[in-house]
């Protein structure tokens, strides 16, 4: 017998915990199960294990709205982070709703039952679930490779070459040339935690603007000795959330100002004789691409005591001894990281298909950036690029549980966002210039230019729009399976 249950929840990261826990607060009398392909929880926490992981958001913003983060240090290690997931999931019993070691390949919606069929990979073989509604929390990128360009000669370099993403646990780096391809969080967080055995360089083609915070927040840690945990949580957590739509607005509004504030902070930081305008001051305007966080100083406190050194050059290839860079110096070492960043991957590839015909999701435009026009009884988890992953992850959670109520209120079983005009003017799902969103944004829907297809890139008002605007917008489409095929746009949707 095929196991069904009211949703299924792919992946266990931090969006799938925060999902399982939302159904069971606001939906307890859902069934639900989370399919997790990997044998822990933990999504981007649990794959990478380089030196020094650690969240590039603070954990007041990047912990869950219904468990207050009290730990001492507000930028957090990998470790520290995985303890968090795995008390949420054993306080919810979460656990027991866990499918480990099921990858999910593919999904298929029939609307005459209005279910979705998911079949996933156990063992080697096919196994299969239904369910009515589907919630992908998978996160964006694919889990069994980083992105690691194409270098002339690196098959003739003798040392290792490794992208962070598949870290060796064995690798001895002390005392050894290490240079790190890259300059965005991953490399930020690398570089200073090798330097402190191992001589590093900072390879870059182009520089990032980079902030620096304690890692350790006073006043928060001040405020939990006078107030109740979940008390002193969300005050810091609104203060923060307010800190970030701040500096985002400024670097909108008065990008020349935000420029000067930050490099000013860098110049500080380095001394007068550093080149930062070489090393550390961008083309592009600052959030155009994300910010890097430098907790306590740590990348230019390794930078000015000389155990790590920045070059913004080309590379022109490897060579057996290191790297050739376009303007002739040489890069001696033993170890390359590439940390050349992330391969996306849309929904984690599914093959999507509704009544047989293939789902062409760049065809589609987002709703709310959750949901897809003409695509029923699907959603996303898919958080800020200007503020923490799970400030989105948890109101999308918080809103799929009133559409799951109001279908059950009013005896539903299909809901369908509807795109009135299938010519409304487009734009990309994310106004981001990252490489690797650039690389990658072909396989994603699109937005519109007014809400509801467009992503608001605000907390404040996606609080307002998904906490307490009406579930039933006009846009949202209700029906009974008996008519739900009737209620799509296929031309919308489907792929010939």
């Amino acid at each position: 017998m095929t196991e069904h249950f009211d949703m299924i929840v792919v992946g266990a990261g931090i969006s799938g915990i925060g999902a399982g826990v939302h159904l069971k607060k606001h939906c307890p009398d859902r069934s639900y199960m989370i399919l997790e392909g990997r044998p822990n929880i933990g999504g981007t926490w649990d794959l990478f294990r380089y030196p020094g992981i650690r969240s590039d958001s603070d954990m007041y913003t990047l912990g869950f709205n219904f468990k207050p983060w009290t730990d001492q240090k507000a930028i957090a290690d990998g470790d520290s982070i995985l303890r968090y997931l795995d008390e949420t999931a054993r306080e919810y019993g979460l656990y027991e709703k866990i499918r480990f070691g099921h990858h999910v390949e593919a999904a298929a919606w029939d609307s005459h039952t209005a279910r979705w069929t998911v079949t996933a990979r156990s063992d080697g073989k096919p196994v299969q679930f239904t369910c009515n509604f589907l919630y992908m929390c998978s996160g964006y990128y694919r889990y069994e490779a980083g992105y690691t360009p194409q270098f002339e000669g690196a098959e003739r370099f003798r040392g290792r070459i490794i992208h962070p993403q598949h870290w060796p646990q064995d690798l001895d780096y002390a005392g050894k040339r290490v240079v790190v391809i890259g300059s965005g969080a991953t490399a930020v967080t690398l570089v200073p935690e090798m330097a402190k055995t191992a001589h590093v360089t900072m390879l870059q083609r182009s520089p990032t603007y980079m902030i620096s915070r304690p890692a350790e927040d006073r006043f928060a840690n001040w405020l939990r000795r006078w107030l109740p945990p979940m008390a002193a949580y969300n005050i810091v957590r609104w203060r923060n959330v307010a800190m970030q739509q701040w500096l985002f607005r400024l670097a909108r509004s008065k990008p020349e100002k935000l420029k000067k504030r930050l490099l000013g902070g860098v110049r500080d930081l380095l001394g007068p004789g550093y080149d930062v305008k070489t090393h550390f001051t961008p083309t592009y305007n600052p959030w155009e691409q994300r910010l890097c966080l430098v907790p306590d100083d740590d990348l230019f406190d390794a930078i000015r005591e000389g155990r790590a050194e920045v070059a913004t050059d080309h590379i022109d290839r490897f060579t057996e001894t290191g790297i050739l860079l376009k303007s002739g110096k040489t890069l001696d070492a033993d170890i390359v990281v590439t940390a050349t960043g992330l391969d996306l991957l849309f929904m984690a590839g599914i093959d999507v298909t509704l009544d047989g015909r293939k789902v062409d999701f760049p065809k589609t435009y987002g709703y709310k950036g959750i949901m897809f026009s003409g695509v029923p009884n699907l959603a996303v988890a898919f958080g800020y690029t200007n503020a923490s992953w799970t400030l989105k992850a948890d109101l999308t959670s918080e809103y799929l549980c009133r559409v799951l109520n109001h279908m059950k209120e009013t005896g539903t079983d299909t809901v369908t966002p509807t795109l009135v005009d299938p010519n409304m003017e487009a734009e990309p799902w994310i106004d981001f210039s990252s490489g690797y969103f650039q690389r990658g944004l072909h396989q994603f829907p699109k937005q519109g230019k007014t809400v509801p297809w467009r992503l608001n890139q605000n907390y404040a008002g996606d609080v307002k729009m998904f906490r307490h605007a009406p579930v039933d917008d006009g846009v949202l489409r209700f029906s009974k399976a008996a008519d739900a095929s009737a209620q799509r746009e296929p031309q919308a949707i489907a792929a010939e």
